[in-house]
């Protein structure tokens, strides 16, 4: 059970695991590369710049030099790049035993993806449904695996705009980063669902960071006004938690022993800011699972990856099972 005196020491041995995390070069990704490798498993770190993810490594093995680490180009604003990254990955690896789908971007101007999505929904939802699809025979060849997706608490006044994905009628930044990390949750509880219904080892689950001080933040201001700037560097002072400290629920949905499906995890500090980690809940819209079978039956139609392991699972009734949080002195 997540407690206040989970650190990142607190994570097993992970000698013999295989894991993904996307990216990795940066922020949550690469600390939670940082930590995974440091307990042996072999991680391969995904992100879109070579440069910056060979430099992440080196930075990474320079205290750990024992560390297995790889590098592998993954962008996931473009299925083809995630459609290569998920065939070159199977030419060279038996099994998955974890994927941190971990990579985003925020508060984006409108910006269309090399599939024509909206850039925050495509990359933050679109990218890791068909990273995780064409991902899965792998997934479901590992006795162990999990899939950790992770969220926001700014999933909680997203919407899903079902009549308008791509922006075309009307466009808010903040609008379309909170509809696209609700997407993120509806797809790991739908996920958890149909690997339940389909009687597969696969455990998916969600964590978000909190209000962590990343470069996600940071690169986001370069698209805001004066105001903005000014509100985020004031929240980064009073509000912010390191970025090693916001890794720990995803390193914690990601390895550690008695997680179940469906669950979700984040910072157990006041309003989910910062802290150890915890079951947190989810909104009723994140469990609403009529929009969870909607999103996903168009995330297949927009991306044209099927999960044929799960094909003929159809949901349960009612949304997944809430997992309050858990209060651990």
């Amino acid at each position: 059970m997540p407690n206040s005196r989970f650190t990142e020491a607190r994570v097993p041995d992970l000698a013999g695991q295989i894991v993904i995390v996307t990216g990795a070069n940066s922020g949550l990704g690469f600390e939670t590369a940082r930590v995974l490798a440091a307990h042996h498993a072999l991680v391969v770190m995904a992100g879109r710049n070579r440069e910056r993810c060979d430099a992440a490594r080196d930075r990474i093995r320079a205290v750990h030099p024992a560390a297995r680490i790889e590098v592998a180009l993954l962008d996931l604003a473009n299925l083809s790049s995630v459609r290569r990254f998920a065939r070159e990955f199977a030419e060279n690896h038996p099994r998955v035993d974890v994927l941190c789908n971990n990579a985003g971007v925020m508060a984006t101007p409108l910006v269309r993806t090399a599939d024509g999505f909206e850039l925050q929904l495509g990359t933050n939802h679109f990218g890791p449904f068909a990273l995780t699809g064409l991902l899965l025979p792998l997934l479901l060849a590992s006795p162990v695996a999990r899939v950790v997706t992770v969220s926001s608490p700014m999933h909680r006044p997203g919407t899903i705009p079902f009549d308008d994905l791509d922006g075309q009628v009307r466009y808010r930044k903040w609008r379309a980063y909170c509809a696209s990390k609700l997407a993120n949750l509806l797809f790991a509880f739908e996920l958890d669902r149909r690997a339940r219904v389909a009687g597969v080892a696969l455990t998916s689950v969600a964590a978000h960071p909190g209000y962590a001080a990343t470069n996600l933040q940071f690169a986001s201001t370069r698209a805001m006004g004066p105001v903005e700037r000014w509100v985020l560097a004031v929240g980064h002072l009073l509000f912010a938690q390191s970025a090693p400290r916001g890794a720990l629920p995803q390193l914690y949905a990601a390895t550690m022993p008695g997680v179940a499906g469906g669950e979700y995890f984040g910072p157990r500090g006041p309003f989910e800011l910062w802290g150890a980690p915890r079951r947190v809940g989810a909104s009723a819209r994140a469990q609403n699972a009529e929009d969870a079978r909607r999103l996903w039956e168009l995330s297949v139609e927009r991306t044209g990856v099927t999960y044929p392991a799960l094909a003929n699972s159809l949901p349960r009734e009612g949304g997944p099972r809430p997992s309050p949080p858990s209060v651990v002195p």
